[in-house]
């Protein structure tokens, strides 16, 4: 490995340009040159690409966001498109490109792969969707995000003898859904794998006001339905389920990474350069009982990850 070429796609996670400051510095370590790829796969397909040095980096593990930017690209979905862009890591003379972004990113990395250009997946999406690892970069921070939000909300519910419906990112997944829920000491997580119940919700919600308890909150994950279609079918079933809705959105995505997100995106992005180095292509990194690990890119998506069922059943038990 001479030249490698590193980009950022899909959404944004706090913790991309620590992935980004350990590629670069990593392969500055070996003798590598390292060239930062702008706008993800679109931008590799416009040839926006340059050199990235190790003082290119200085100051942006704290940031949130990606310095390289990121997009989606309808052209690289057709084979002519993934040509176009095989053709300038060719031009660009990359021995081997280093892809940070969720499923959809992968599956672009993996198509790289397929023809012919090493590539290494560094997991980085809120969502924590990706399987073959534990955590991904950006979901500790958005956790903390959501946490932090609900904890005010709480203190407005419990003033004022309200339900609040607090809608969450996470695509059709419940992973921050869950863990907010259970971190925030929610009665009630409605959650993409298990759909809603509506009159085990409302039996849920007539337990705890009859326990004495004089106002709830429901985390929603976004996948199921938005906050407000939720208000409606609640406040059908009576108006003693009258719900006040708040809608996290993009704000989980921003801000600087958490200390967890900050240090796994600095193992990922190295560990990523060592997995070229070592000729292990078409891998993603994956964290894995605390240890780093490469898993084939194809399990990452061909085999879904599964939300913790003791956290499931936790939510059930301290809602009382």
């Amino acid at each position: 490995m001479e030249r490698i070429g590193v980009l950022t796609s899909g959404g944004d996670a706090p913790g991309m340009n620590a992935a980004i400051r350990a590629v670069v510095r990593c392969a500055a370590y070996h003798k590598i040159k390292c060239m930062g790829i702008e706008q993800g796969y679109e931008g590799l397909i416009n040839g926006e690409i340059h050199p990235i040095r190790v003082r290119d980096v200085g100051s942006i593990i704290q940031r949130g966001g990606t310095i390289l930017r990121t997009a989606r690209s309808e052209r690289f979905m057709t084979p002519e498109g993934r040509h176009e862009a095989l053709e300038q890591c060719r031009k660009n003379k990359l021995d081997g490109l280093i892809v940070i972004g969720g499923d959809g990113s992968f599956h672009g990395a993996w198509e790289l792969q397929k023809l012919g250009m090493p590539t290494v997946g560094v997991p980085a999406t809120i969502d924590n969707d990706v399987n073959g690892t534990d955590m991904t970069i950006g979901f500790d921070t958005a956790l903390n995000t959501a946490l932090d939000a609900v904890r005010r909300l709480r203190d407005t519910a419990h003033s004022h003898d309200r339900l609040f419906i607090i809608e969450v990112m996470g695509r059709n997944c419940g992973f921050i859904a869950l863990q907010t829920a259970v971190a925030g000491g929610a009665e009630y997580a409605v959650l993409p794998e298990y759909g809603l119940d509506l009159n085990r919700l409302c039996s849920k919600l007539d337990a705890s006001r009859a326990s004495g308890k004089n106002y709830s909150l429901i985390i929603l994950a976004e996948g199921v339905m938005s906050g407000y279609e939720l208000q409606k079918k609640l406040l059908e079933k009576g108006p003693q389920y009258k719900a006040t809705v708040t809608v996290l959105g993009h704000i989980q995505r921003g801000g600087s990474p958490s200390s967890y997100d900050a240090t796994i995106a600095s193992r990922m992005g190295a560990y990523a350069v060592n997995c070229l180095i070592d000729g292990t292509y078409g891998v993603m990194t994956g964290l894995q009982n605390g240890h780093m690990v490469p898993v084939h890119l194809p399990d990452t998506w061909e085999k879904k990850k599964m939300l913790n069922p003791e956290l499931l059943h936790l939510v059930e038990e301290l809602s009382i």
